[in-house]
């Protein structure tokens, strides 16, 4: 087997793009990491993590180029900020959710500058991606799928190799995203609803505990909603984006997806009330 790649970049230092960066450098990988805000790569300093003020900086001399920017064209200008340092023959994971358009507008970019392209968004959330149990959807050659999984070892419990063709991880990664949306629209909705009718919403939680209906999802989104406490675990705004690419790509395939257009509008009220960089947990708030 050849040998697995060990100096990887990280752009986009998010809630994700943190947590992979930590769990890379903790298993050995020399990792270097750019923000399009630095401040809030600061931090990966202490933990032996080279933070740079230019993307060209964090991506010249890696191997492997890790994306976890907020959106498609957030992606795009990260690399196009990459792009003097960018070689043929480097491996691209392209790991935020950017829907199917994106998805071939940046597989697109890299065969103009012969990079080799990974679409391998990433499900999970803050706990997660903090453990390194992300789930890895993989679409992409076989080639360096060896030569990765020592990567992905350090940041997944699973990868799911969907093709070889890219654009097969965003398709799956849009419709896990609408079962997620919709247990958490869900969970909100019968909460609302319980209080709304004059009922102790807690109850709702105590009948359904240990039951069919119960789930860790399902106790992590009540706990937050009534208790409060919607400290980010995966933002509010994020999840309006990724319900917004859920729409158009279902439009575009012919796929009606009633729930999710009325989740947009229950996240949108949350979004106008101030709530979007709270948890998504807030569409209680909608």
């Amino acid at each position: 087997m050849s040998t697995p790649f060990r100096s990887v970049a990280v752009l986009g230092i998010g809630i994700m793009g943190a947590a992979v960066a930590r769990n890379l450098q903790r298993r050995g990988f020399a990792v270097r990491a750019w923000n399009r805000t630095p401040q809030r790569a600061q931090a990966l300093q202490e933990e032996g993590v080279q933070v740079f003020e230019q993307a060209v900086d964090a991506v010249r001399g890696a191997e492997v180029i890790i994306t976890l920017a907020k959106d498609g064209p957030a992606v795009l200008a990260a690399m196009e900020q990459a792009g003097p340092a960018l070689e043929p023959g480097m491996l691209w994971l392209q790991m935020a959710t950017v829907g199917v358009q994106a998805c071939d507008e940046l597989h697109g970019f890299a065969q103009a500058r012969g990079l080799v392209f990974y679409d391998a968004p990433v499900l999970g959330t803050r706990q997660p991606a903090e453990q390194g149990q992300l789930l890895v959807l993989g679409a992409g050659p076989e080639k360096y799928r060896a030569q990765l999984q020592s990567l992905f070892d350090a940041i997944a419990k699973r990868v799911t190799w969907v093709s070889e063709v890219p654009g097969g991880g965003s398709r799956l990664k849009l419709a896990l995203n609408s079962w997620v949306l919709a247990l958490t629209h869900g969970a909100a909705e019968c909460l609302a609803l319980a209080r709304g009718l004059g009922v102790d919403p807690a109850l709702v939680v105590e009948l359904v505990t240990g039951g069919p209906l119960d789930s860790g999802y399902f106790q992590a989104k009540t706990a937050a909603m009534l208790n409060d406490d919607y400290r980010p675990s995966f933002t509010l705004a994020n999840a309006l984006k990724d319900a917004q690419l859920m729409v158009a790509a279902a439009q575009q395939a012919g796929v009606k997806v009633d729930l999710a257009e009325a989740g947009i509008q229950r996240f949108q009220r949350a979004l106008d009330k101030g709530h979007g960089d709270k948890d998504m947990a807030a569409s209680y708030l909608g």
